[in-house]
């Protein structure tokens, strides 16, 4: 399927159009600015021809004055049109970066399990930053370029036409060559993006796992990695620099080429008596004035070349499919009981390779679901499809009676509260983490929440106790510290179904029998999945189920299980043992 790309048009309509008020004073700022910018040649005229040679003081006086108002105008009528489009811009750039924020948080988590949030960073922050040349005073300058080329021409015209048709041929092969280097350039420009997403990326991954890095010594072949993405950045950015100095080295070629041939064909004229000095040198600012937005415009085209090149990314972004399918998804959950049935459920994440199969039971609310089996068995996954975090490719998912692939997404996840093995923690204090799910929670709240997950047991002995500084991910803190933190924020969100995947398993002795102790508060009256190594933790579950290579191989409660001597008690007698 070929990239769909962003067109000026569709640019125009998206983005120009909406704003067309401040565009279009920009263009009235610009019509004045480059209107006084042709008094100073067609003064010039004057001032050689009439002034100079007659000797007329007051003249020159007045000319030199009409010069001054005509410099001012354009100065005054500068600073407004940046000031005014680049202010736009820019406040365009933050509206549009929030836009793909919100919808980078809209997508399902297949999409960031495949995606390195690194690059998705640059997307978010680099992709739209060529737009200022559209709203910005690129565009606007274009376009005055181009109204400011076609009344020099017909002014030129009006002095020698059979100098501006001489200067006019080279102008034109440079319209061509511009044209087709603009065509090689966008697709590189694209590409930048995507290898700056990529290089980012990595880069970002190399900082937040440093200490793996220095762990292993791996230094030198993070460098190395590092190193080849900004070789591939500094090539693609190579080509793109070879385009444009092929622009740039024809402008100054064939401009030369215009600018001997008036000195030669002027110089002709004057002393033939068919041209004045003044008449020679307005000609010769004006052909400046000219070809200076034709040189500009191939600057410009460059810059706007690389804004549809990032829109082009930032629409493929916008264009994807967010998880709430809001045509589908419209059943809203009112006070939901927790009722989960899963029924015939298989899922996949690559197709024609499931990794559950056919998986059927029922958990009531307030029932303790605990999940058990082997690393790569499909725990996880079953505690994903049941927080709607993945969605099956075969059966159904209930939640009251209700399918789940047909409920709000925002009226279930109001419901959810999951606390994960590596619980990840956000850089702030520990008040903030705590209060991450409801930021308006009274402080008797909070201090419940503290005190169900037992985080004053460490608090209590911080200087700043519930404002301590925890670091990026909680790095200042202990693996069972930020667990119980994450007890604690899921306690304060009062959900109606629990995600616990493998909770207590960064937890010392001690700190796992206080956890068990907030635990068996947390999942009272809430429908629980429990993802745990440890068997110890989960004997008092409603359901057990035993999850080996995508199936249930057993089910029932840990006295049933121990009973039937199969898979689950081997796992727990071997447990015991230990």
């Amino acid at each position: 399927m070929a990239e769909k790309k962003v067109t000026i048009l569709s640019a125009f309509k998206s983005i120009i159009w909406p704003r067309r008020k401040l565009v279009f004073i920009g263009l009235i700022l610009i019509a004045i600015s480059k209107a006084a910018s042709f008094v100073t040649p067609i003064a010039t005229k004057y001032l050689i021809d009439d002034a100079f040679a007659n000797n007329d003081l007051p003249l020159l006086q007045k000319i030199v004055g009409i010069i001054m108002i005509a410099i001012t105008v354009q100065a005054a009528t500068s600073f407004l049109l940046t000031y005014i489009l680049s202010v736009q811009a820019q406040f365009l750039i933050s509206e549009l970066r929030a836009q793909v924020q919100k919808k980078v948080l809209s997508l399902p988590i297949s999409f960031f399990d495949n995606t390195k949030s690194g690059a998705l960073v640059s997307r978010i922050m680099s992709d739209v930053e060529g737009v200022r040349n559209l709203i910005g005073t690129g565009l606007v300058q274009l376009v005055g370029g181009t109204v400011t080329a076609i009344v020099s021409f017909v002014l030129l015209i009006d002095i020698s036409w059979t100098m501006t048709l001489f200067t006019l041929a080279p102008l034109l092969v440079f319209a061509f060559i511009a044209l087709k280097a603009f065509k090689v350039i966008r697709p590189i420009f694209r590409n930048r993006g995507k290898i700056n997403a990529e290089v980012k990326g990595r880069l970002t991954e190399t900082l937040g796992g440093v200490r793996v890095i220095k762990g292993f010594n791996a230094e030198k072949q993070e460098n190395t990695i590092f190193e080849k993405g900004v070789e591939r950045l500094y090539q693609n950015v190579k080509k793109s620099l070879t385009a444009t100095a092929a622009m740039t080295s024809s402008a100054t070629f064939l401009i030369g080429v215009a600018t001997t041939g008036v000195m030669y064909f002027g110089g002709t004229k004057i002393i033939e008596g068919e041209l004045t000095i003044g008449e020679f040198i307005e000609f010769t600012v004006i052909l400046g004035l000219m070809i200076a937005p034709i040189v500009q415009m191939s600057n410009i085209g460059s810059q706007l070349t690389e804004a549809l090149a990032g829109l082009d990314r930032t629409e493929e972004l916008m264009n994807m499919t967010p998880e709430s399918d809001e045509k589908n998804r419209t059943i809203v959950l009112e006070n939901i009981k927790g009722d989960i049935i899963f029924k015939d459920v298989s899922f996949a994440y690559e197709e024609n390779k499931e990794v559950l199969h056919n998986i059927s039971f029922e958990a009531n609310s307030g029932d303790v679901i605990a999940l058990v089996g082997s690393s790569g068995s499909g725990k996880s996954t079953i505690a994903g499809l049941a927080a709607t975090f993945l969605n099956p490719q075969s059966g159904v998912i209930s939640i009251d009676g209700k399918d789940v692939s047909k409920v709000n997404l925002n009226s279930f996840r109001k419901n959810l509260g999951v606390v994960l093995q590596d619980e990840f923690l956000f850089e702030g204090t520990i008040r903030d983490n705590i209060l991450f799910p409801r930021p308006n929670a009274t402080e008797d709240e909070l201090k419940a929440a503290v005190k169900a997950a037992y985080v004053d047991e460490f608090t209590d002995r911080f200087e700043d106790g519930l404002d301590t500084l925890i670091g990026e991910r909680g790095v200042k803190l202990s693996g069972g510290q930020r667990q119980r933190i994450a007890i604690a924020r899921a306690v304060l969100a009062d959900p109606k179904i629990l995600i616990l995947d493998e909770a207590t398993s960064n937890l010392d002795t001690e700190s796992e029998a206080l956890i068990q102790k907030s635990l068996a508060t947390l999942t009272e009256g809430r429908t629980t999945f429990v993802i745990a190594h440890r068997l110890s933790t989960i004997r008092k579950a409603n359901q057990i189920l035993v999850i080996e290579d995508g199936r249930i191989a057993e089910q029932g409660t840990h006295d049933e299980l121990i009973a039937k001597e199969g898979r689950y008690h081997n796992l727990f007698t071997y447990q015991a043992r230990i």
